[in-house]
């Protein structure tokens, strides 16, 4: 048996998590990003080994997702990006994060909200790297032009995808032309 749960966060909810998120900013502009990277990494591999909630075991792939994203060269996702996904990676590296993870069943209610925040903000990039990755995956299939290398071919498509990510970002915020667009950075 299971039980469904729903909720609304109110505008008051979310400045809490936007403050949340501003404090994870600040301490990713004083730390390295390796060091982000790794301390997410491990916080997304005790996870994945602990009996944790379904519903932040479903969540926790889109953490990985982010790390791949930063960790592809060939992507060389752009500095004001980067910033961002950095930023959200450190509020999962945080050992003192809003519930403790330690907590039985709720501990993870936190990270399973700002999770859910983070891949709304971040939609586009998500989109995007997604799309680059089936590019390049594809790429060995497709009968692209035979005078440009495999690496130009994706320098390309990267360009290409990094110019709709931003546009979209521009015209439509995470929420969609009519909505009202929720920021977290």
């Amino acid at each position: 048996m299971s039980l469904r749960v729903t909720f609304d966060l109110e505008e008051k909810d979310l400045k809490y998590f936007r403050a949340q998120m501003k404090r994870a900013q600040q301490a990713a502009d004083k730390a390295d990003d390796d060091k982000i990277i790794a301390r997410a990494e491990a916080m997304i591999s005790e996870v994945s080994s602990a009996e944790v909630p379904a519903f932040v075991s479903q969540r926790i792939d889109k953490l990985q997702a982010l790390i791949d994203m930063l960790r592809d060269k060939e992507w060389a996702l752009p500095e004001v990006e980067r910033r961002n996904v950095v930023s959200a990676l450190a509020y999962f590296a945080d050992p003192q994060d809003i519930i403790p993870d330690s907590v039985p069943v709720i501990g993870y209610i936190d990270d399973a909200i700002m999770i859910e925040l983070v891949v709304k903000e971040l939609s586009h990039e998500i989109d995007a790297f997604a799309d680059f990755r089936r590019y390049r995956i594809e790429e060995a299939s497709r009968n692209r032009n035979p005078n440009i290398s495999r690496a130009q071919y994706l320098e390309i498509k990267r360009r290409e995808l990094v110019s709709r990510m931003r546009r979209r970002r521009k015209t439509t915020g995470s929420g969609g032309p009519t909505r009202t667009r929720f920021r977290l950075f």
